[in-house]
């Protein structure tokens, strides 16, 4: 590592690491009514505390306004009646699904007897490391108590308010129900050597799991010595095919552009074969201008965006390869398939990727060779979700091929062991 991290700072989190883990070891025994009655408990003392955590979240926003924050940022960041009961809905849902641990993945009886099985079991203490979504901690702490696990939670300055509001009121609980407190904790002391220390807390901390933008995912991924699932930058595309439904991309461009922009799995590029182009680009530009999004266009693209009054510039090479966060999209016509699939290569991050057409043949082919968590067809990038997918709340979109990819919900947060029963068996 570059820096050197205050030996103060190592101390503190690894001890609270330490209790962690030891809230993780009362907590893998727990059976599945035991925890489900848990996060219910916990729905309801985040619900109460809703004037509390609204008025915490005021705090956040009107600092993080005082600083210049973007609109699309304070999106991310504001909290309001709805979205605290959508919080505590969201470990309703996690209580409401099936529990993953002791699902047995595999098993057999060899031929010399021995019984053996593949057996889910908690990963045991798990480190998040987020900016600014208030909502990541709440999701995060009911699907690692769910899954067996502790969690110990690293939020950004900027929610700091919300963050420790949240927490508070599910400490509170947990106290009450004679559960262990250390089962979700909040690092607040230590600014980034904090997050630096839960990084390298290997032989304390289990897994990382990083949520942010892509400077913070690239430093957790660069310097953590413990294991990372790397989630999701999202530099997400819509291809309109040449047999697109034309009605119907418009549709779907404009849901997964403005439906909430500044999320990871909002488009941010849009490709059209050439054969539509003339067709479909003045309907959709047209749209996309309307909801005010500023375009950053190919060269070809420059008369459709002026006929549609839309705010644009001619892109840059690095223009097609950006996650906005915000009301921006790049544009550019391609001349079949293999073009758009190259574009998708060459700057998508591997999130979501989605094709409108109604050729069964050009379908196959972007599921098959477009290489990206999720695949869409006629179908908005913005259902890349794990409570879109029926998984309730998630932990967030895995990029990456190893142990987990797309939204990341209970079963991803397990691992598994191996048991072996015998009967005096001898090798």
């Amino acid at each position: 590592m570059s820096q050197t991290i205050d030996p103060a700072v190592v101390e503190h989190v690894t001890a609270l690491a330490e209790r962690a883990r030891t809230a993780s070891r009362r907590l893998a025994l727990m059976s599945r009514a035991e925890k489900d009655a848990a996060l219910l408990l916990l729905a309801d003392a985040v619900d109460a505390a809703a004037p509390t955590v609204i008025e915490a979240n005021a705090e956040d926003i009107e600092r993080g306004r005082a600083t210049g924050m973007s609109e699309s940022l304070q999106d991310r960041l504001r909290l309001d009646g709805a979205r605290v009961a959508a919080v505590a809905q969201a470990l309703r849902d996690v209580a409401a699904l099936p529990d993953p641990v002791g699902e047995i993945v595999r098993g057999s009886t060899l031929a010399n007897g021995l019984q053996i099985r593949q057996v889910r079991v908690p990963m045991g203490v798990i480190g998040m490391i987020y900016e600014a979504r208030p909502n990541v901690t709440v999701d995060a702490a009911g699907l690692a108590l769910k899954s067996g696990n502790a969690v110990l939670l690293r939020g950004g300055s900027a929610a700091a308010s919300s963050n420790h509001a949240l927490v508070e009121a599910m400490r509170g609980s947990l106290a009450q129900q004679g559960l262990p407190v250390d089962a979700v904790t909040l690092l607040e002391e230590g600014g980034r050597d904090a997050a630096r220390a839960l990084m390298t807390a290997r032989g304390h901390v289990d897994l990382v799991i990083p949520r942010g933008g892509a400077d913070l995912i690239e430093t957790v991924v660069r310097e953590s010595t413990v294991p990372v699932i790397e989630t999701g930058v999202g530099v997400c595309h819509v291809y309109v095919d040449r047999a697109a439904d034309l009605d119907q991309a418009r549709a779907i461009t404009l849901n997964a552009k403005t439906h909430r922009p500044s999320v990871c799995n909002a488009a941010e590029s849009l490709l059209v074969h050439r054969d539509v182009a003339a067709d479909f680009l003045p309907k959709a530009l047209t749209d996309l201008a309307g909801a005010g999004v500023r375009l950053h266009v190919a060269p070809e693209v420059t008369p459709y965006a002026e006929a549609a009054g839309a705010a644009y510039a001619l892109a840059s090479e690095a223009d097609f390869g950006t996650e906005w966060h915000g009301l921006e999209m790049s544009v550019a016509v391609v001349d079949d398939l293999d073009e758009a699939m190259d574009r998708i290569r060459r700057f998508g991050t591997g999130h979501t990727e989605a094709i409108v057409t109604e050729d069964r043949a050009a379908a196959r082919r972007f599921t098959a060779e477009v290489d990206a968590a999720a695949v869409m067809v006629n179908a908005s990038t913005r259902f890349t979700d794990g409570g879109e997918f029926g998984f309730g709340a998630e932990i967030g979109i895995s990029t990456q091929k190893l142990h987990a990819r797309g939204p990341m919900a209970l079963p991803e947060l397990t691992t598994t062991k191996w048991i072996v029963e015998g009967d005096g068996h001898t090798r």
